[in-house]
């Protein structure tokens, strides 16, 4: 098998290195601390389909580019209506539990292992101000951090990946993109990039049909596979000659 040369990591961030909906949920919690737990899910499920749904709006041309603060002030709006509460501030603070996500417990230290072989990228679809302030909370080690907001798109727009690609100045083919999500993963494979895809219990998947280049357990799982020469012969996905990887 033909070695595979890789010459910097690409990381996506909301839910592969930091768990959104813990962060969400706590937020939620803040403002309406009554709340039983499927209060508190329904909310949640509000929030997120605000955003999937204005995300896609935006994709399709339906809607001006919007950056995640904007998106996030409206799914707050409409949480904070649908759990009767009106002050303002604490709308605006519910806003903000968007920027304070905790990163999963394998983040930090798996990141500071793969910085030792690899420079490493950040690109996520929150906004330049919003992923400053996800990086100083969760603690992420970057050489550089990229948002979806310099290309005003958002995943899986080609333009969003095709930033690490100019700001990295390799082929896309020397580039692994990280990510806990199939999606995300078949966006970045459309330009040329290499895929890793990392399980999450947030993530999206694989299905049978995917074919990703590594498929890791954790960071510590991709940076051991990383270490060992990165063989070129696509790995089968979870559901094809392998149990599914939860």
């Amino acid at each position: 098998m033909a070695a595979v040369e890789i010459d910097a990591l690409v990381f996506d961030v909301l839910g592969t290195l930091v768990d959104e909906p813990a962060g969400l949920r706590a937020g939620i919690r803040r403002l309406d601390p009554s709340l039983d737990e499927a209060g508190t899910e329904r909310l949640l499920l509000l929030w997120q389909r605000h955003i999937e749904r204005e995300q896609r709006r935006i994709l399709d041309g339906n809607r001006p580019y919007l950056a995640s603060d904007a998106l996030d002030r409206e799914a707050a709006a409409l949480v904070a209506e649908a759990a009767g509460v009106a002050d303002p501030a604490a709308v605006a603070a519910l806003a903000g539990s968007a920027r304070r996500l905790p990163p999963w417990p394998d983040t930090v230290a798996g990141l500071a292992r793969l910085a030792e072989r690899f420079p490493l990228l950040g690109l996520s679809n929150a906004s330049r101000t919003a992923l400053l302030g996800l990086n100083a909370h969760a603690g992420l080690r970057w050489h550089q951090a990229l948002s979806a907001e310099d290309a005003r798109a958002y995943k899986p727009d080609p333009e969003v990946y095709r930033l690490a690609v100019t700001v990295s100045g390799l082929p896309p083919e020397r580039l692994l993109m990280v990510a806990a999500h199939a999606w995300d993963l078949r966006g970045a494979q459309r330009i040329g990039l290499r895929t890793a895809y990392v399980a999450r219990p947030v993530g999206d998947p694989p299905t049978a049909s995917d074919r990703f280049d590594l498929y890791a357990e954790s960071l510590a799982d991709l940076a051991d596979q990383l270490a060992g020469p990165f063989a070129g012969q696509l790995a089968d996905p979870p559901g094809r000659n392998q149990s599914a990887r939860g």
